[in-house]
Formats: structure tokens, sequence, C-alpha cells
């Protein structure tokens, strides 16, 4: 092992906005906020927003615009959990199989909602 994984970087155009999605969805809060910089912590999770304004938003499934990243966010109950992430502004996006569904967070990037299938 050379290091260990320290953050995930996301770029976006509202650090603090995007921040508080994740923080919501994933249950960490927030730890760290310098206005274009912010971080949401919990246990060996640690998720980065760097602000990004000239950031070219993906657009999923446009190869010309790829997601850049995503998560895969285990839920117990994928329905329940539908309805919240909605809530907090996300949207659905096309594509699912019989253990995903794909979303997009405020800011565009792609992220699937997964269960045990």
């Amino acid at each position: 092992m050379i290091g260990r994984l320290y953050n995930v970087v996301i770029d976006c155009p509202d650090p603090r906005a995007l921040a508080g999605f994740y923080s919501e969805l994933l249950g960490l809060p927030v730890v760290s906020d310098s206005g274009d910089w912010v971080v949401i912590e919990g246990g060996s999770s640690r998720v980065a927003f760097q602000q990004a304004p000239d950031l070219r938003e993906p657009r999923w499934p446009d190869p010309e615009r790829p997601q850049q990243f995503h998560f895969d966010v285990m839920v117990d109950d994928v329905d329940a959990a539908e309805a919240k992430v909605l809530a907090l502004g996300a949207k659905r996006l096309p594509g699912e199989g019989d253990d995903f569904r794909v979303y997009a967070d405020p800011a565009n990037h792609p992220f699937c909602l997964v269960w045990e299938a």
C-alpha cells in the first residue's frame, strides 16, 4: 500500500448545497465549510465538495457529457429511499437493473440506489 483514501472530491458550482444533499442522503454531518470547500464525514467515510463555477455538468447517458463519477448508495427499501431522494432534489434518470436505479443529484451528477436482489 502506498497510501490510503482520504477524500472523494466532487467538483460542483455550489459546494454548500451539494454537501447538504449528500449529508442528508448518506447521514454524514458537515464537518468543515469554507464556502468553496465543504466536507461531510462519518466513520471512515469522507466526501469533499469543491467549487467549480465553470463545471460542465454531466448528462446521463450522453457520452459527450459523461458521468465523471458516481456513488452507489445501499438501501433496504428502494421505493422509500426514492421518495426521500426526490424530496431532497434528486431526479430519476433513465437506467435501472434488477438491483439498482439511477438518479441525478442537484448538480446533475448521477448516483445509484442499490439493494440486495
